[in-house]
């Protein structure tokens, strides 16, 4: 009878049907053939060569049984006839597979006479999965529709996976590998277990799960650094998982290597697009997924080194803004980060402080320079907490003297009166810590207020300084000026007077300005 002709979309599902009974084909034997290889491996490890020529026989026999299910089983070459195909698939797999069981027996039966119980578990499990695959060709070809069996379309296989993948959010957009926590997502037992078994002896930490939606839930509970994700499952599919991961920002940067029996070219792109790390088709090999895993981990550890080294060098920034920030002016340092240069700036209307500790010098004589040094440290710390407070600007420490600036280089109006509080709390700091320190220091403090340019000088230890006649004229206010006294030049008074108390000192001799009145500080209205 002629065979009806398909419809380009009855033939696309039609070959993705026969991919799909490909993977539950070639579960089975990638199985037998790993438990074969496996069994090479511990008997040439443990020395018992009176096995090996019969598991080599077994490992060709499953070897020539996956090329021949490759083989008949490619969409590409199949016939449409699918009744007619079915028929001839269980004539030609029938034979390897019957060879493949006769020797497991025999195999089976030295290894229980010899008391060889690993290796009579592993060929248990051949002979098992021999007989499950065995089943399957058997139910296929005893199916009567003409089509490929309704299991084929169960929920969260073919059907799903030929729908397209939900756009996700724009945010997301041959050496032995370290040892992992590896996920590995597969409903068919052997598979997971095979791929548990040679992981786990590269040292892996292998957990398995038989669905999507116990991946979801075991990638909740604990951390992996890569997941190993079969593509065709029942209720969720691997496009769905795949999805869920990347949209979720707790698990979209963990790796995810598809392993899928779908290697048709939109498959493998849709599987990348939707956040994949790498795509392999069903069978793999197992070198090739021995390396994808050790690139893919690897990229993980780079990722984890990248990561690490930015918040190093995030921790090393701070730690430089920090310095700055105790030399230049929080408003400074972006003009330099931008490299300007010369940093420079004219201010009409500030007002300078100057400070000088009395009686310093001889104190020094007399104590050891470590209580010298903790004794200036406390209180020139004080009068920074003070300075930070009032929003006033430290400009240097020069030995016991002290230098500030209120008004720059952010402008503000009140900075007459922000610099006459400051001088008023310094006085009462540096008799608290002096006498805490068993000494009796006095605080000489002059400020004048006027124009002056700021900026930063020198390239290997630079400083923001402040000069011009105000400073001059404030410098001349300390250092004329009375032992615990505030003295202020009558350009601050009169910006000071309706808020503070003052004393009128009378005229002093100001080098460039002759005769200038004074007057003291004496508190705040």
């Amino acid at each position: 009878m002629q065979s009806v002709p398909l419809s380009n979309e009855d033939d696309r599902l039609h070959r993705m049907l026969l991919a799909y009974v490909r993977q539950e084909f070639e579960a089975p034997v990638s199985a037998i053939l790993g438990y074969a290889e496996i069994m090479i491996e511990d008997a040439q490890q443990q020395g018992h060569h009176s096995y090996l020529s019969d598991l080599r026989r077994l490992s060709q026999s499953a070897v020539k049984l996956k090329e021949l299910v490759l083989g008949l089983l490619d969409p590409a070459l199949v016939d449409r006839d699918f009744v007619d195909f079915r028929r001839h698939l269980r004539h030609d797999l029938r034979t390897p597979i019957s060879s493949i069981k006769g020797l497991g027996e025999m195999l089976l039966e030295d290894a229980q006479a010899q008391g060889n119980a690993a290796q009579v578990r592993d060929l248990e499990k051949l002979l098992e999965t021999t007989a499950r695959l065995l089943a399957q060709i058997d139910a296929l070809v005893d199916f009567g529709g003409t089509s490929l069996p309704a299991t084929a379309d169960r929920p969260g296989t073919v059907s799903t996976v030929l729908k397209p993948v939900p756009a996700l959010s724009s945010s997301l957009a041959s050496h032995q590998a370290t040892p992992s926590r590896i996920l590995i997502v597969d409903d068919t037992e052997a598979i997971r277990e095979l791929l548990a078994r040679r992981l786990g002896r590269e040292g892996h930490h292998v957990v398995e799960v038989a669905n999507g939606r116990a991946a979801l839930d075991r990638v909740a509970l604990e951390i992996f650094d890569l997941i190993l994700l079969d593509m065709m499952m029942p209720d969720l599919n691997g496009y769905e998982v795949l999805a869920r991961l990347k949209a979720d920002a707790r698990f979209r940067h963990i790796p995810v290597i598809v392993i899928s029996a779908l290697d048709e070219i939109d498959s493998v792109v849709r599987c990348i697009e939707a956040g994949a790390e790498d795509y392999l088709s069903k069978p793999f090999d197992p070198v090739l997924l021995r390396a994808r895993i050790g690139a893919s981990l690897e990229k993980v550890r780079l990722r984890e080194s990248e990561q690490a080294a930015i918040a190093e060098l995030r921790a090393e920034k701070e730690k430089t803004e920090t310095l700055l920030l105790n030399i230049l002016p929080k408003s400074i340092i972006p003009r330099m980060h931008r490299g300007e240069t010369p940093i420079a700036d004219r201010f009409n209307d500030v007002t300078i402080l100057f400070s000088d500790i009395v009686g310093f010098t001889s104190m020094s004589m007399r104590r050891s320079p470590s209580d010298v040094v903790a004794l200036l440290n406390a209180i020139f710390s004080a009068i920074d907490r003070l300075a930070l407070e009032y929003g006033i600007e430290k400009i240097k420490t020069i030995g016991d003297a002290y230098m500030a600036v209120a008004g720059l280089p952010e402008p503000r109006d009140d900075h007459p009166q922000a610099i006459a509080r400051l001088a008023l709390a310094m006085r009462k700091a540096v008799s608290e810590v002096s006498q805490a320190y068993g000494e009796d220091l006095k605080i000489r403090i002059g400020f004048h207020s006027g124009h002056v340019v700021a900026g930063v000088i020198g390239m290997h230890k630079f400083a923001y300084d402040v000069w011009g006649d105000t400073v001059n004229t404030a410098s001349a206010m300390e250092s004329r000026g009375i032992p615990n006294e505030i003295q202020v030049s009558h350009a601050s008074f009169t910006r000071l007077s309706d808020n503070f108390v003052f004393e009128r000192r009378g005229t002093i001799e100001i080098k460039g300005h002759q005769q200038m009145e004074t007057y003291l500080l004496r508190g705040e209205r």
